[in-house]
């Protein structure tokens, strides 16, 4: 089960070294992917519901230059937010300049204000989360768009897509995108019960499904926060995603759990 972080982007006066400092501890600590979250112009102040201070993809493209084996992903972009054009621009490049080493988690959103604020339909959201995709897959396999337009850089090999969410229509759009999956704060129990649906869905093709959780802090925490990753390990999870909480002590938190999770045995 690979170990996965989701770096803290929260407060808007974060030291801009920490993200890349950050990333290179997850790196030599041995964890396989970093995720970014993404929110454009939230309701409420950025904070633990709207993470996102930074633009992922920008910030991302910043990790690909001070590391050099870890994924880079983002913990999901919201895909009807951004122009379709533009973001396989942004993909492709990154994906180039990181030397194939993208993780584009995508979601279709969830908060009606934020789409309100920038113009955006929210009940078309999963209809153009779809198209979106379509048309990524199509620039970067052919580099010609539906007008015939060129497009470049192409990447290297298809795009490891990852499709956040719980529900029915997120796990359909997983198994239509390679069968990468992420939860969003699901018990155990609740994560074994989509991992079964999904696997139905991919009918014999090969899944990947990643649980994201949390763990801010404490010895009593950590003991639980194991345990919990152990148990979305047994309901069939591929890697977990963790957040550490806020900034102050992340590096210390993300040690302190590998250490614990690869060297103690279960039931320790």
């Amino acid at each position: 089960m690979d170990l996965q972080v989701v770096l803290p982007d929260e407060a808007p006066d974060m030291d801009p070294g920490r993200p890349a400092a950050l990333a290179r501890t997850a790196e030599d600590l041995g964890y396989e992917t970093v995720f970014l979250p993404d929110h454009v112009l939230p309701p409420g102040p950025y904070g633990e519901v709207f993470g996102g201070v930074y633009e992922p993809l920008v910030t991302l493209a910043h990790l690909a230059a001070v590391t050099g084996r870890i994924r880079l992903g983002t913990s999901v972009l919201i895909v009807p937010l951004r122009d379709p054009f533009v973001l396989a621009k942004q993909v492709a490049t990154l994906d180039r300049l990181s030397r194939h080493r993208l993780t584009l988690g995508v979601g279709v959103g969830w908060n009606t204000e934020e789409f309100a604020g920038l113009g955006r339909d929210f009940a078309s959201r999963g209809r153009r989360t779809d198209e979106t995709l379509e048309l990524l897959d199509r620039l970067f396999t052919t580099g010609r768009g539906p007008d015939g337009g060129y497009f470049e850089p192409r990447p290297e090999g298809p795009v490891r897509i990852l499709v956040g969410g719980n529900s029915a229509a997120a796990l359909r759009r997983a198994v239509r995108w390679d069968g990468h999956w992420q939860s969003a704060g699901l018990s155990p129990a609740a994560f074994g019960q989509r991992v079964t649906r999904l696997t139905e869905l991919a009918g014999g093709r090969e899944i990947r499904a990643t649980a994201r959780m949390a763990w801010t802090g404490g010895r009593a925490e950590l003991d639980r926060a194991v345990a919990d990753a152990r148990a979305y390990g047994e309901a069939g999870a591929s890697a977990i995603a963790v957040h550490f909480g806020a900034e102050g002590g992340y590096a210390e938190r993300m040690a302190a759990f590998a250490e614990r999770l690869t060297s103690s045995p279960p039931g320790s």
